[in-house]
Protein backbone atom coordinates (compact mmCIF):
# COMPACT_ATOMS: atom_id res chain seq x y z
CA UNK A 1 0.00 0.00 0.00
CA UNK A 2 3.13 2.37 0.31
CA UNK A 3 3.50 2.11 -3.09
CA UNK A 4 1.61 4.76 -4.87
CA UNK A 5 2.16 7.66 -2.53
CA UNK A 6 6.06 7.05 -3.63
CA UNK A 7 4.50 6.96 -7.79
CA UNK A 8 3.15 10.40 -6.83
CA UNK A 9 6.19 11.84 -4.48
CA UNK A 10 8.39 10.98 -7.96
CA UNK A 11 7.49 14.24 -10.03
CA UNK A 12 7.40 16.47 -7.01
CA UNK A 13 10.37 15.70 -6.04
CA UNK A 14 11.57 15.87 -9.47
CA UNK A 15 9.99 19.77 -9.57
CA UNK A 16 11.62 20.52 -6.50
CA UNK A 17 14.77 19.69 -7.76
CA UNK A 18 14.40 21.61 -10.65
CA UNK A 19 13.68 25.07 -9.02
CA UNK A 20 16.95 24.24 -6.50
CA UNK A 21 18.59 24.45 -9.68
CA UNK A 22 17.56 27.31 -11.29
CA UNK A 23 17.53 29.07 -7.64
CA UNK A 24 20.81 31.20 -6.89
CA UNK A 25 23.06 29.49 -4.41
CA UNK A 26 23.04 31.22 -0.92
CA UNK A 27 25.97 33.39 -0.01
CA UNK A 28 28.95 31.64 1.34
CA UNK A 29 29.93 33.20 5.05
CA UNK A 30 33.09 35.12 4.81
CA UNK A 31 35.83 34.14 7.52
CA UNK A 32 36.31 36.69 10.24
CA UNK A 33 38.34 39.91 9.03
CA UNK A 34 37.62 39.05 6.02
CA UNK A 35 35.21 41.11 3.48
CA UNK A 36 34.82 41.82 -0.22
CA UNK A 37 37.25 45.19 0.35
CA UNK A 38 39.68 44.01 2.74
CA UNK A 39 41.70 41.54 5.23
CA UNK A 40 42.46 42.42 8.53
CA UNK A 41 45.29 41.38 10.73
CA UNK A 42 46.27 41.86 13.76
CA UNK A 43 49.63 41.69 15.99
CA UNK A 44 50.55 41.30 19.54
CA UNK A 45 53.69 43.11 20.11
CA UNK A 46 55.93 46.06 22.69
CA UNK A 47 55.02 49.48 21.72
CA UNK A 48 55.96 50.31 25.12
CA UNK A 49 58.80 49.40 27.63
CA UNK A 50 62.63 48.75 26.95
CA UNK A 51 61.87 46.23 23.94
CA UNK A 52 59.47 48.89 22.43
CA UNK A 53 61.36 49.38 19.54
CA UNK A 54 61.22 45.92 18.23
CA UNK A 55 57.56 46.13 18.04
CA UNK A 56 57.33 49.58 16.08
CA UNK A 57 60.00 48.22 13.69
CA UNK A 58 58.23 45.35 13.04
CA UNK A 59 55.24 46.56 12.41
CA UNK A 60 56.80 48.95 10.05
CA UNK A 61 58.13 45.93 8.29
CA UNK A 62 54.80 44.37 7.56
CA UNK A 63 52.95 47.31 6.70
CA UNK A 64 55.47 48.07 3.94
CA UNK A 65 54.30 44.61 2.32
CA UNK A 66 50.43 45.39 2.82
CA UNK A 67 51.39 48.78 1.75
CA UNK A 68 53.43 46.88 -1.69
CA UNK A 69 49.94 44.79 -1.88
CA UNK A 70 47.51 47.38 -1.62
CA UNK A 71 49.17 49.87 -4.22
CA UNK A 72 48.66 47.24 -6.42
CA UNK A 73 45.20 46.94 -5.67
CA UNK A 74 45.21 44.79 -3.15
CA UNK A 75 45.00 41.06 -3.14
CA UNK A 76 41.88 39.82 -5.04
CA UNK A 77 40.68 43.04 -4.25
CA UNK A 78 40.88 43.28 -1.23
CA UNK A 79 43.17 45.52 0.20
CA UNK A 80 45.00 44.69 3.74
CA UNK A 81 45.10 46.13 6.90
CA UNK A 82 46.87 45.45 10.44
CA UNK A 83 45.60 46.22 13.80
CA UNK A 84 48.17 46.42 16.61
CA UNK A 85 48.35 45.82 20.52
CA UNK A 86 50.95 46.84 22.77
CA UNK A 87 51.83 44.04 24.96
CA UNK A 88 54.47 45.59 26.80
CA UNK A 89 56.59 42.29 26.00
CA UNK A 90 54.70 40.83 29.00
CA UNK A 91 52.84 37.06 28.41
CA UNK A 92 49.79 37.65 30.18
CA UNK A 93 49.02 41.17 28.55
CA UNK A 94 50.20 38.79 24.99
CA UNK A 95 47.58 36.41 26.02
CA UNK A 96 44.05 39.19 26.71
CA UNK A 97 45.17 41.43 23.43
CA UNK A 98 45.19 38.25 20.96
CA UNK A 99 42.16 37.23 22.50
CA UNK A 100 40.72 40.75 21.85
CA UNK A 101 41.87 40.82 18.72
CA UNK A 102 40.54 37.02 17.39
CA UNK A 103 37.65 37.61 19.84
CA UNK A 104 36.49 41.39 19.34
CA UNK A 105 38.36 43.06 16.74
CA UNK A 106 37.31 39.65 14.69
CA UNK A 107 40.92 39.70 12.81
CA UNK A 108 41.44 36.79 10.07
CA UNK A 109 44.74 35.51 11.51
CA UNK A 110 47.63 37.08 14.00
CA UNK A 111 51.02 38.18 11.80
CA UNK A 112 54.44 39.47 13.08
CA UNK A 113 53.95 39.06 17.14
CA UNK A 114 57.22 39.94 18.86
CA UNK A 115 58.84 37.60 21.37
CA UNK A 116 59.44 34.53 22.98
CA UNK A 117 57.74 34.88 26.35
CA UNK A 118 54.51 36.66 25.02
CA UNK A 119 54.36 33.97 22.43
CA UNK A 120 54.29 31.09 24.42
CA UNK A 121 51.40 32.58 26.56
CA UNK A 122 49.58 33.41 23.39
CA UNK A 123 49.73 30.50 21.13
CA UNK A 124 47.70 28.14 22.74
CA UNK A 125 44.59 30.43 22.23
CA UNK A 126 45.39 31.22 18.77
CA UNK A 127 45.89 27.28 18.04
CA UNK A 128 42.37 26.64 20.09
CA UNK A 129 40.49 29.06 17.87
CA UNK A 130 42.02 27.32 14.50
CA UNK A 131 43.59 30.90 13.71
CA UNK A 132 47.06 31.53 11.47
CA UNK A 133 50.11 32.07 13.34
CA UNK A 134 52.35 33.97 10.76
CA UNK A 135 56.53 35.47 10.73
CA UNK A 136 56.47 35.79 14.50
CA UNK A 137 59.59 38.04 15.25
CA UNK A 138 61.08 35.10 17.40
CA UNK A 139 63.32 31.86 16.86
CA UNK A 140 61.82 29.74 19.76
CA UNK A 141 61.45 26.17 19.27
CA UNK A 142 57.82 25.96 20.48
CA UNK A 143 56.65 27.17 16.88
CA UNK A 144 58.99 24.55 15.31
CA UNK A 145 57.13 21.31 16.07
CA UNK A 146 58.07 18.00 14.16
CA UNK A 147 55.66 17.63 12.46
CA UNK A 148 54.71 21.16 12.43
CA UNK A 149 51.26 22.80 13.79
CA UNK A 150 49.12 23.31 10.99
CA UNK A 151 48.47 26.75 11.43
CA UNK A 152 51.67 27.92 12.48
CA UNK A 153 54.57 29.67 9.64
CA UNK A 154 57.30 31.01 10.41
CA UNK A 155 59.60 32.70 8.18
CA UNK A 156 62.77 32.90 9.97
CA UNK A 157 66.02 31.08 10.98
CA UNK A 158 64.96 29.88 15.08
CA UNK A 159 67.76 30.48 17.68
CA UNK A 160 68.79 27.31 18.15
CA UNK A 161 69.99 27.69 14.47
CA UNK A 162 71.45 31.16 15.59
CA UNK A 163 73.18 30.39 18.43
CA UNK A 164 74.93 27.07 16.96
CA UNK A 165 76.21 28.86 14.06
CA UNK A 166 77.92 31.26 16.07
CA UNK A 167 79.02 28.38 18.71
CA UNK A 168 80.62 26.89 15.59
CA UNK A 169 82.73 30.25 14.55
CA UNK A 170 83.86 30.60 17.78
CA UNK A 171 85.40 27.34 18.10
CA UNK A 172 85.92 26.38 14.51
CA UNK A 173 87.26 29.36 12.87
CA UNK A 174 88.10 31.71 16.11
CA UNK A 175 89.67 28.61 18.02
CA UNK A 176 87.85 28.56 21.79
CA UNK A 177 87.69 25.47 23.70
CA UNK A 178 84.11 25.07 24.61
CA UNK A 179 84.55 25.50 27.98
CA UNK A 180 85.84 29.15 26.98
CA UNK A 181 82.22 30.12 25.93
CA UNK A 182 79.84 31.50 28.47
CA UNK A 183 76.24 32.39 28.11
CA UNK A 184 74.66 35.34 28.71
CA UNK A 185 70.42 34.91 28.76
CA UNK A 186 67.22 36.67 29.75
CA UNK A 187 65.65 34.25 32.15
CA UNK A 188 62.81 33.41 30.71
CA UNK A 189 61.67 31.13 27.95
CA UNK A 190 63.91 33.46 25.12
CA UNK A 191 66.87 33.10 27.02
CA UNK A 192 66.18 28.79 27.52
CA UNK A 193 65.26 29.05 23.53
CA UNK A 194 69.11 30.37 23.21
CA UNK A 195 70.38 28.50 25.26
CA UNK A 196 69.05 25.04 23.48
CA UNK A 197 71.31 25.86 20.11
CA UNK A 198 74.25 26.56 22.58
CA UNK A 199 73.60 23.00 24.28
CA UNK A 200 73.31 20.86 21.11
CA UNK A 201 76.32 21.97 19.57
CA UNK A 202 78.33 21.72 22.87
CA UNK A 203 77.54 18.12 22.45
CA UNK A 204 78.65 17.57 19.13
CA UNK A 205 81.99 19.03 20.82
CA UNK A 206 81.40 16.47 23.05
CA UNK A 207 81.26 18.64 25.95
CA UNK A 208 78.95 18.83 28.80
CA UNK A 209 76.37 21.62 28.38
CA UNK A 210 75.91 21.49 32.38
CA UNK A 211 78.92 23.13 32.20
CA UNK A 212 78.64 25.89 30.13
CA UNK A 213 78.95 29.38 32.61
CA UNK A 214 74.99 30.63 32.24
CA UNK A 215 74.28 33.78 33.95
CA UNK A 216 71.34 36.42 33.33
CA UNK A 217 68.60 38.74 33.91
CA UNK A 218 64.71 39.58 34.11
CA UNK A 219 63.01 40.50 31.23
CA UNK A 220 61.99 44.38 30.57
CA UNK A 221 64.89 44.58 33.48
CA UNK A 222 68.46 46.56 32.92
CA UNK A 223 69.67 44.75 36.11
CA UNK A 224 72.80 42.76 35.14
CA UNK A 225 75.13 43.29 38.62
CA UNK A 226 74.87 39.73 39.15
CA UNK A 227 75.48 38.30 35.80
CA UNK A 228 78.85 40.89 35.11
CA UNK A 229 80.03 39.79 38.34
CA UNK A 230 80.21 36.33 38.11
CA UNK A 231 81.34 37.05 34.59
CA UNK A 232 84.38 38.86 36.29
CA UNK A 233 85.10 36.09 38.35
CA UNK A 234 85.70 33.87 35.94
CA UNK A 235 87.32 35.65 32.87
CA UNK A 236 90.59 34.22 33.31
CA UNK A 237 89.61 31.00 32.13
CA UNK A 238 86.66 32.80 29.25
CA UNK A 239 87.05 34.29 25.53
CA UNK A 240 83.69 34.39 24.67
CA UNK A 241 79.79 35.12 25.69
CA UNK A 242 77.33 34.00 23.92
CA UNK A 243 73.83 36.85 24.23
CA UNK A 244 70.31 35.93 24.61
CA UNK A 245 68.84 39.21 25.52
CA UNK A 246 67.25 42.27 24.53
CA UNK A 247 69.04 45.38 23.34
CA UNK A 248 69.10 47.58 26.66
CA UNK A 249 70.30 44.91 28.72
CA UNK A 250 72.72 43.55 26.06
CA UNK A 251 74.16 47.00 26.14
CA UNK A 252 74.60 47.51 30.25
CA UNK A 253 76.10 44.02 30.09
CA UNK A 254 78.49 44.90 27.33
CA UNK A 255 79.80 48.24 29.12
CA UNK A 256 79.92 46.86 32.10
CA UNK A 257 82.01 43.44 31.62
CA UNK A 258 84.25 45.60 29.72
CA UNK A 259 84.92 48.14 31.74
CA UNK A 260 86.44 45.54 34.07
CA UNK A 261 89.15 44.91 30.99
CA UNK A 262 87.83 41.58 30.58
CA UNK A 263 88.81 41.11 26.60
CA UNK A 264 85.95 39.36 25.26
CA UNK A 265 84.06 38.71 22.02
CA UNK A 266 80.62 39.44 22.70
CA UNK A 267 77.73 37.95 20.33
CA UNK A 268 73.85 38.59 20.33
CA UNK A 269 71.19 36.74 18.50
CA UNK A 270 69.26 38.55 15.80
CA UNK A 271 65.99 39.45 18.29
CA UNK A 272 67.82 41.71 20.25
CA UNK A 273 67.66 44.80 17.86
CA UNK A 274 70.48 45.21 16.12
CA UNK A 275 70.36 49.04 15.11
CA UNK A 276 69.35 49.81 19.05
CA UNK A 277 72.23 47.78 20.40
CA UNK A 278 74.80 50.13 18.44
CA UNK A 279 72.75 53.49 19.17
CA UNK A 280 73.53 51.83 23.08
CA UNK A 281 76.94 51.48 22.80
CA UNK A 282 78.15 54.04 20.67
CA UNK A 283 77.57 57.14 23.37
CA UNK A 284 80.23 55.22 25.50
CA UNK A 285 82.81 55.01 23.19
CA UNK A 286 83.96 53.33 19.76
CA UNK A 287 85.56 50.14 22.20
CA UNK A 288 82.32 49.19 23.41
CA UNK A 289 80.48 48.61 20.01
CA UNK A 290 83.77 47.36 18.44
CA UNK A 291 83.97 43.55 17.65
CA UNK A 292 80.59 42.95 18.82
CA UNK A 293 78.57 40.20 16.49
CA UNK A 294 75.31 39.83 15.91
CA UNK A 295 73.73 36.69 13.99
CA UNK A 296 70.53 37.89 12.04
CA UNK A 297 68.27 36.22 9.81
CA UNK A 298 68.17 38.95 6.85
CA UNK A 299 70.71 40.32 5.58
CA UNK A 300 72.50 43.31 5.79
CA UNK A 301 69.57 46.28 5.12
CA UNK A 302 72.15 48.47 3.22
CA UNK A 303 72.76 46.36 0.90
CA UNK A 304 72.14 46.12 -2.75
CA UNK A 305 70.42 42.86 -3.29
CA UNK A 306 67.05 43.01 -5.20
CA UNK A 307 64.46 42.62 -2.16
CA UNK A 308 66.65 45.30 0.07
CA UNK A 309 66.15 47.59 -2.93
CA UNK A 310 62.01 47.09 -2.92
CA UNK A 311 62.06 47.71 1.06
CA UNK A 312 64.09 50.59 0.87
CA UNK A 313 62.32 51.94 -2.15
CA UNK A 314 58.76 51.51 -0.10
CA UNK A 315 60.57 52.61 3.50
CA UNK A 316 60.97 55.90 1.65
CA UNK A 317 57.80 56.10 -0.08
CA UNK A 318 55.13 55.03 2.92
CA UNK A 319 57.91 55.40 5.82
CA UNK A 320 59.70 58.06 5.29
CA UNK A 321 61.25 59.34 8.13
CA UNK A 322 62.36 54.98 9.32
CA UNK A 323 66.02 54.07 8.35
CA UNK A 324 66.88 50.67 6.87
CA UNK A 325 66.94 48.46 9.49
CA UNK A 326 67.27 45.04 10.33
CA UNK A 327 64.01 44.24 12.13
CA UNK A 328 61.47 46.04 9.89
CA UNK A 329 63.41 44.14 6.73
CA UNK A 330 62.51 40.85 8.39
CA UNK A 331 58.86 42.07 9.17
CA UNK A 332 58.76 43.37 5.35
CA UNK A 333 60.00 39.84 4.45
CA UNK A 334 57.45 38.30 6.55
CA UNK A 335 54.45 40.17 5.34
CA UNK A 336 55.82 39.72 1.46
CA UNK A 337 55.65 35.22 2.15
CA UNK A 338 52.41 35.96 3.24
CA UNK A 339 51.13 38.38 0.70
CA UNK A 340 52.37 35.51 -1.45
CA UNK A 341 49.91 33.02 0.14
CA UNK A 342 46.94 34.88 0.26
CA UNK A 343 47.54 35.57 -3.91
CA UNK A 344 47.78 31.78 -4.16
CA UNK A 345 44.79 31.07 -1.77
CA UNK A 346 42.42 32.34 -4.39
CA UNK A 347 39.02 34.82 -3.66
CA UNK A 348 37.38 32.42 -1.18
CA UNK A 349 39.89 33.11 1.44
CA UNK A 350 39.68 31.50 4.77
CA UNK A 351 42.18 30.06 7.23
CA UNK A 352 42.41 26.59 5.40
CA UNK A 353 42.74 27.59 1.67
CA UNK A 354 45.51 30.04 3.07
CA UNK A 355 47.17 27.30 4.89
CA UNK A 356 47.01 24.87 1.64
CA UNK A 357 48.46 27.82 -0.58
CA UNK A 358 51.37 28.24 2.14
CA UNK A 359 52.59 24.97 1.77
CA UNK A 360 52.58 24.99 -2.08
CA UNK A 361 55.47 27.37 -1.94
CA UNK A 362 58.73 26.34 -3.24
CA UNK A 363 61.66 27.91 -3.94
CA UNK A 364 60.57 31.28 -3.97
CA UNK A 365 62.86 34.00 -5.07
CA UNK A 366 62.50 37.45 -3.43
CA UNK A 367 65.66 38.23 -3.95
CA UNK A 368 68.05 37.75 -0.70
CA UNK A 369 70.09 35.12 -1.48
CA UNK A 370 68.36 31.79 -0.43
CA UNK A 371 65.11 30.49 -1.85
CA UNK A 372 62.24 30.19 0.71
CA UNK A 373 60.04 27.38 0.80
CA UNK A 374 57.09 25.94 2.86
CA UNK A 375 55.53 22.48 2.53
CA UNK A 376 52.98 20.29 4.58
CA UNK A 377 55.80 18.97 6.61
CA UNK A 378 57.81 22.63 6.73
CA UNK A 379 56.60 25.65 7.86
CA UNK A 380 59.58 27.42 8.26
CA UNK A 381 60.81 29.64 5.36
CA UNK A 382 64.19 30.26 5.41
CA UNK A 383 67.05 28.62 7.38
CA UNK A 384 69.67 30.77 6.34
CA UNK A 385 71.95 32.73 9.16
CA UNK A 386 74.21 35.78 8.14
CA UNK A 387 77.42 36.86 10.60
CA UNK A 388 77.31 40.80 11.14
CA UNK A 389 79.85 42.63 13.27
CA UNK A 390 79.94 46.24 14.65
CA UNK A 391 83.06 48.28 14.06
CA UNK A 392 83.70 51.16 16.07
CA UNK A 393 81.59 53.81 13.88
CA UNK A 394 78.50 51.39 14.80
CA UNK A 395 78.09 50.15 11.37
CA UNK A 396 77.46 46.72 10.78
CA UNK A 397 79.58 45.02 8.51
CA UNK A 398 79.43 41.46 7.17
CA UNK A 399 81.02 38.55 9.11
CA UNK A 400 81.44 35.13 7.24
CA UNK A 401 80.81 32.66 10.22
CA UNK A 402 82.37 29.52 8.58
Amino acid sequence: MWQRPLKLAAPLAAALLAVAQLAPAPARAQANGVTDSEVVFGMSAPFSGPARELGREMKVGLELAFAAANDAGGVHGRRLRLLAHDDGYEPARALAGTKELLDQRRVFGIAGNVGTPTTAAALPYVLERGALFFGAFTGAKLLRNEPPDRFVFNYRASYAEETSAVVRYLVEVRRFRPGQIAVFAQEDAFGDAGFYGVAKTMRRYRYDPGQVLRVGYKRNTQDVTDAVRTIRQHAPRLKAVVMVATYKAAARFIEKVKESGAPLVFTNVSFVGSNELAEELMPLGPRFAEGVIVTQVVPLPTSAATAILRYKDLLARHAPGERPDFVSLEGYLAGTLLVEGLKRAGKNLTTDTLVDALESIRGLDLGIGVPLSFGPSEHQASHKVWGTVLDGSGTYKTLDLE
